[in-house]
């Protein structure tokens, strides 16, 4: 299913209050952005308990139960995980990884709020959620009258929203930093091959084991870790990163004259990523025109520039990252900083067309 309009994690609690006591909801969005904790947290908020179902672990008779006899009669007993005297928060996980037959035992419970004879106690609240084919999550079609019987939202990765979060639930400082420079980098496609890939989630995981070794983690265990939980991108970027944390190496420095890009074959990664952040430095520094440029941005063109000399005798590959244009193909760097570019530095306006 595509998203026509997305919400983020800070808006959804308001969006379930209001929709999700009147009618079922189904959340939309990509493996490992905290669609579970979100719903569990507003059934706390709600002062109900969240009883979680997986579709893919399901049977139908897990959901309708098996026949029993009452006096002269059968009738099916629905599980206790289900059958409660009071109310709560049914959440439906992988409903739409499910199997066709448990699809379809869910139709009753989801539209009429009952299984067999047990009817759901007034006040519960019914929320569904999965991934989306294009997530290359398995996620199967969806029957019309089961999408057509609750109300869809779809949910996207906010930065703004994790950091928030994670300031209060002690996630490694590292991770927090290099976050606050990198947004972008919370979260990522997931690719279609198995490999890792960024998420909230997998940042968590990484805050965890980082946590767990202490000082005694060093660089090789680092990119272990690193490369194990978050695209390989993303993972070489936080790696050098945390170099520059303990190395003492920081990007103002380089900007200030105080020390210089680093040279060594060994610190290639470093100098990659001190690039990357010095193209996004330059991003929100520079104006968007130079006739409105504050003496500020003047002069950190000017030095900008200086510095794109010398980062291009290192590496010219670094130096063409800076000035490289975005994934559609448009500047990213305000344009009369890149005519300037290309006047005072032909080489490096060379390599770059």
């Amino acid at each position: 299913m595509q998203a026509t309009l997305t919400v983020t994690p800070a808006q959804l609690p308001d969006v379930l209050l209001h929709v999700a006591v009147v009618r079922p909801v189904f959340l939309w969005g990509a493996p490992g952005i905290g669609k579970s904790s979100l719903v569990q947290s507003f059934a706390a908020s709600l002062g109900l308990h969240c009883v979680t179902l997986l579709g893919t672990q399901l049977a139908p008779e897990d959901l309708i139960g098996v026949p029993q006899i009452v006096g002269d009669r059968s009738r099916f007993a629905p599980p206790e995980t289900i059958a409660r005297d009071e109310p709560y928060c049914l959440f439906l996980d992988e409903l739409n990884a499910s199997a066709p037959e448990v699809q379809k035992a869910f139709y009753s419970l989801i539209l009429d709020r009952r299984i067999g004879a047990y009817e759901l106690p007034e006040g519960s609240v019914v929320i569904g959620a999965g991934n989306r084919a294009t997530d290359n999550a398995l996620a199967r079609p969806m029957a019309s009258a089961l999408v057509n019987r609750m109300v869809h939202v779809h949910l996207r990765a906010s930065a703004t929203d994790w950091l928030k979060w994670a300031a209060e639930h002690g996630i490694h400082p590292w991770i927090v930093d290099y976050l606050i420079q990198r947004p972008d980098h919370l979260w990522s496609p997931p690719p279609k091959t198995e490999e890792p890939f960024s998420t909230p989630r997998g940042w968590h995981m990484l805050s965890d084991a980082v946590h767990s070794y202490g000082e005694a983690l060093d660089e090789d265990t680092l990119g272990v870790l690193a490369y194990g939980t978050l695209s390989a991108p993303h993972a070489s970027g936080f790696r050098a990163y945390v170099k520059t944390v303990r190395h003492a190496y920081d990007l103002e420095a380089v900007i200030k004259g105080d020390a210089a890009w680093p040279r060594r074959p060994e610190d290639r990664d470093l100098l990659y990523f001190l690039a990357e952040t010095f193209r996004a430095r330059l991003v929100r520094g520079l104006p968007h025109s130079k006739d409105h440029a504050s003496p500020s941005g003047r002069q950190l063109a000017f030095r900008a520039k200086a510095l794109l000399v010398e980062l291009a005798e290192i590496s010219l590959e670094c130096a063409q990252l800076v000035i490289a244009t975005g994934d559609d193909g448009a500047p990213v760097l305000p344009s009369w900083f890149l005519v300037e570019v290309s006047r005072d530095l032909p080489r490096l306006a060379a390599a770059r067309s």
